[in-house]
């Protein structure tokens, strides 16, 4: 985690490989339709508050005898970690990707109290 000269703001950042279909035939590479891939990413400390999070695609190995079709994104953002979501559909053959992601948001105060 890169803190700031503002204690409260975290940066955290990571490449996670999403999937490798191509050598063991996986339904990236060999199936058609719709297609989805979820990886989970844990920060390495919680942010205060769930933080803004960028994905982008960092290895892309792809068939290019049919359209690529993607949709990278990350959903279920939390304090703790989020889930890099690839997907794909119709005929689209992919055999490897990589995302690289950036986190940046509000980390927790030691005089921040929460009243429940």
């Amino acid at each position: 985690m890169r803190r700031l000269s503002n204690p409260r703001t975290g940066i955290e950042q990571g490449e996670a490989e999403i999937f490798s279909d191509f050598e063991l035939g996986g339904p990236m590479w060999t199936g058609e339709g719709a297609r989805e891939r979820r990886k989970a990413v844990k920060f390495r400390e919680p942010f205060g508050t769930p933080p803004a999070v960028q994905v982008s695609i960092s290895l892309w190995d792809m068939d290019t005898s049919a359209a690529i079709r993607a949709h990278l994104r990350a959903e279920s953002i939390t304090c703790k970690g989020f889930e890099i979501v690839f997907s794909t559909w119709a005929d689209s053959r992919i055999a490897r990707l990589s995302a690289s992601w950036m986190a940046i948001g509000e980390l927790p105060f030691g005089d921040d109290w929460d009243v429940e």
